[in-house]
């Protein structure tokens, strides 16, 4: 017993602590210095991309949206991989064998490899989203039971902001079914409220002059001019008895109907009342 306690004093005695906390202190400013020079690196790089994407004129060519997506998705990509180098250089430092674990078979690499099953799955599916066109950035979509505007396409997840401001992060496996509203005309209606003597013939007149004004204005855009329904009976329901209006029937996109329907019944209002056209 004396021995061994003799022996585990010597063992001790020989421990050179002043060199074991200068290694530490050394690998600790190794560590720090690593840190500051990937987020140097990684600030520089994000600078350097959206530089390119805001200065170069190749990236017009793809329409805003688009170079929206391939903006969000460049910049996605460049994070990981910095990510990945610092993970790697730090377990470098403290001493871990990276190449080894990478390179061994065994139960790790299997668990491994499960892990990744999902991680795959979404870069795989993120493709082909991409591939596809299916979302942009910027395009109102239906995922699922969520709707609303796609503000980033990752690897692993697509960013959707609802009307309510709620940011959704969807798995890339996950987007089975899109619904994309952006891409296709969207059908839309003013309605103006009439009584059952209200002049059609005035009504039809003022209305058909404005529509004048706004294609001329170039309010529609690309889209046909608004076409002059007439007068039509909204049916009765639990909460609102049955109405009758003058609708005019408009061609637009999902994300402007609001705004243009507004705009549009203001102008037929205000004209109507100018023209001292009675609705009743």
């Amino acid at each position: 017993m004396n021995k061994q306690i003799q022996q585990l004093t010597k063992s001790f005695a020989n421990v050179d602590l002043d060199q074991i906390a200068q290694n530490i202190v050394n690998r600790l400013f190794s560590i720090l210095l690593t840190i500051v020079i990937f987020f140097i690196i990684l600030w520089a790089g994000k600078l350097i991309i959206n530089y390119a994407f805001s200065h170069t004129k190749r990236f017009n060519m793809l329409g805003a949206h688009r170079m929206a997506t391939f903006h969000t998705l460049t910049l996605n990509i460049y994070r990981y991989t910095c990510f990945f180098f610092l993970l790697y250089a730090l377990l470098s430092l403290i001493g871990v064998p990276v190449g080894t674990l990478v390179a061994s078979a065994g139960i790790f690499s299997i668990a491994l490899g499960l892990g990744a099953q999902g991680f795959v799955s979404d870069m795989v599916n993120g493709f082909f989203i991409l591939l596809e066109k299916q979302l942009d950035v910027g395009d109102v979509v239906v995922i699922g039971t969520i709707k609303g505007t796609v503000s980033g396409i990752g690897l692993r997840t697509t960013r959707v902001t609802s009307a309510d401001g709620t940011l959704n992060y969807i798995p890339n496996r996950n987007i089975t079914t899109v619904s994309n509203l952006s891409r296709s005309t969207w059908h839309a209606s003013v309605d103006i409220p009439i009584g059952p003597n209200a002049p059609l013939d005035e009504i039809k007149k003022v209305i058909a002059a404005v529509n004048q004004k706004l294609v001329a204005q170039g309010k529609f855009g690309k889209h046909p001019a608004p076409k002059i329904v007439g007068p039509v009976t909204i049916p009765a329901t639990a909460s609102a008895m049955a109405s009758l209006v003058y609708r005019v029937a408009l061609t637009t996109t999902y994300d402007a109907e609001y705004q243009l329907t507004s705009d549009c019944l203001a102008a037929y209002l205000t004209a109507l009342n100018n023209a001292h056209v009675s609705l009743d």
